[in-house]
Parts: structure tokens; C-alpha cells; sequence
């Protein structure tokens, strides 16, 4: 057959495949050596930066969690324990209340006047110097039922009367009439009230009875010097101490209230009779609470003529006592 290459030699074929052969096997070697190289070029920076990045992290990790610890530490810091004191047994002594402001003012040397129940106008008459001051009042101005007042047709056997005690009972029943109160220290109805004394001043002045002394003990003393007093040591209304009583005689208490007085004589009022409807003995003048009809009255009005009840008290100083009753100086001759 013809050509245009020749064909190879029949013998030297078979060393040419074996030498293929070992070629290729060289080759295959070659790469294999060369990709095991290059993977280890490869592998090797990949496995240390795996180990250098996982040692990072590992780092970070420490870090922030160390970083959290420290967060949380100062974001909420654990109290500190307070040690507790102990308590006293003793009880605690109450300290005084302070003042609102340690600096004073300085004060007038002057003492303030004491302060009287309601403004009087002077009463025309001058009192006596034993009247005592209404600064000194014991009897706090009250109300009670209204004041009474009497006809001369309800007292018994007025018509017999002599007729100087009739115008002192009548002026005396027309003063009921005006609706005055019980007034310490006043003498004139023009005060709005009086006292017991000071209405038995102003009656026997207005009615021409000269020399009248202004409170009560000295009234009491003034009746004993003319020799005209009953003393009465009883206390029952139907003792014979009471058989020399008139109708215009001064009756006079001691230990009405508490006041240091020689003679102790402290309430003063005038006998009027006894009333026709009740048969009851009674009497006018101011007082500060005595009773008319079982009902008590405060100022100038006709009151129950009865014996005070036996006092609650050893100091007769604060124990109602009556002590007796006596005629009018002057009106002996009527």
C-alpha cells in the first residue's frame, strides 16, 4: 500500500507504547505531585487563617462577654448592707416645741386694762369706794328664761302695806319691767343691768334714803348699827326665825361666791310678800341665776324667796348660806 508517511518499524512499536506508556505515567505522577503541592500552597494559608480567625473570634467573644459582666456590674451595682442601729429601750424625752420666732418684740411696760363683759356708760351716782370692781367679776354674763314680774294685785295683802313700803316695792316691781340684765358693778339701769347690791342702791336712793351704802356686806352692816336685824341660823322656811319678816325688809347670803370680804355678806335682795296664787313667799332684786317658778333667771326680776340646800362643800366660802333679814334704816316709823 502507498503513502505518504512510512509506517513504523514493527519493532520499534512496542517500545514506543512503553515509552507512551511511562510518559504518561510520569506525567500523571507529575500532576498529582504538583496538585498536592499546589493544594498544600492552598490548604496551608487557608488552615492557618481558619485557626487565626477562630482565635479571634474566641477573643471577641471573651471580650464582649467580659464586656457585658462590666455593663451590667456598673448598670446595676449591688447595694452595700447597712448595718442597723439598735434601738433604744429608752423612751425618747419629748423635746418642747420651738418658738416661731426667737427674736421678741419688746412689750409696753404698761399692764392692759382687764376686760369688761360689754361697755356701760357711768351711772349718774357715785358709788361708795367699798364697790367692788366688775374687772373682778365672778358672775359671767348669761341667759336664761325671761325676767317676771309681778302686779301689786298678786301679792298677798299689798293693799295693807304701809305706803312708803309700797313705793319702794312699786319702783321696784317697774324696774322688772325693763328688761335688764345681771350687770357686776353696775348701780343704774342706764347700764343695761345691775347687780344685787347695786339695785338696792339705786332703789332706796331714788326713793330718798340718804347714806346707802353701795355693796352688799356693807348694806348687811348698815342694817345691824340701826339694831333692825334678824339673824336666821335655820334652814327650813317655816322657823320661827322668820315670824318678825315684813314686806320691804332687806334679805341678805353669804358664800354666794368666792371673794374676801369682813363681814362675808355677799348677795342682797328685798322681801315682797308672798304670792297669791302660790301661796309662796318671794322677793325682787338682780341675781345671776336664781330661780322663779323653777326656772332660772338671769337680771333684774321677782325670784322665789326659799332656803338654800345644805352646801356640798366644807368651805363655806363657796356654800350659799342665808343669813339673815332686817328693816330698812329710816322706815322704822312706818
Amino acid at each position: 500500500m502507498k503513502s505518504g508517511k512510512a509506517l513504523p518499524h514493527s519493532k520499534t512499536w512496542p517500545c514506543l507504547q512503553a515509552h507512551t506508556s511511562r510518559l504518561r505515567f510520569g506525567m500523571r505522577r507529575c500532576s498529582a505531585a504538583l496538585g498536592a503541592a499546589v493544594a498544600l500552597r492552598i490548604v496551608g494559608p487557608l488552615s492557618a487563617f481558619a485557626l487565626i480567625f477562630g482565635a479571634i473570634h474566641h477573643a471577641n467573644a471573651a471580650e464582649q462577654s467580659l464586656g457585658t459582666k462590666i455593663k451590667r456590674s456598673f448598670a446595676s451595682p449591688t447595694p452595700v448592707p447597712r448595718k442597723q442601729r439598735k434601738r433604744s429601750t429608752k423612751k425618747p424625752t419629748p423635746s418642747p416645741s420651738p418658738t416661731a420666732s426667737p427674736k421678741h418684740k419688746k412689750t409696753s411696760p404698761t399692764p392692759s386694762p382687764s376686760p369688761t363683759p360689754r361697755k356701760h356708760k357711768k351711772k349718774s351716782p357715785t358709788p361708795s369706794p367699798e364697790t367692788p370692781s366688775p374687772s373682778r367679776s365672778p358672775h359671767p354674763q348669761k341667759k336664761g328664761a325671761p325676767n317676771v314680774t309681778l302686779s301689786p294685785d298678786e301679792i298677798a295683802g299689798y293693799d295693807s302695806y304701809p305706803p312708803k313700803v309700797r313705793q319702794i316695792l312699786d319702783a321696784g316691781l317697774a324696774l322688772t319691767k325693763e328688761n335688764l340684765g345681771y350687770t357686776y358693778g353696775s348701780s343704774d339701769p342706764a347700764n343695761g343691768g345691775m347687780d344685787c347690791s347695786g339695785f338696792i342702791y339705786y332703789l332706796l336712793t331714788e326713793n330718798g334714803f340718804k347714806d346707802v351704802p353701795r355693796d352688799s356686806s356693807q348694806q348687811y352692816v348698815w342694817v345691824r348699827k340701826a339694831g333692825n336685824f334678824n339673824a336666821v341660823l335655820s334652814r327650813h322656811e317655816d322657823s320661827f326665825e322668820f315670824d318678825a319678816l315684813k314686806p320691804g325688809d332687806l334679805l341678805f347670803w353669804s358664800g354666794t361666791y368666792n371673794i374676801d370680804r369682813d363681814p362675808p355678806i355677799t348677795h342682797t335682795m328685798i322681801y315682797l310678800g308672798r304670792e297669791k296664787r302660790t301661796k309662796k313667799r318671794v322677793m325682787i332684786g338682780s341675781s345671776d341665776g336664781r330661780t322663779y317658778d323653777g326656772k332660772q333667771r338671769w337680771g333684774v326680776s321677782v325670784f322665789d324667796f326659799k332656803m338654800p340646800p345644805p352646801p356640798n362643800s366644807g368651805d363655806a366660802k363657796i356654800s350659799p348660806v342665808f343669813v339673815g333679814y332686817g328693816r330698812i334704816p329710816g322706815l322704822n316709823g312706818d
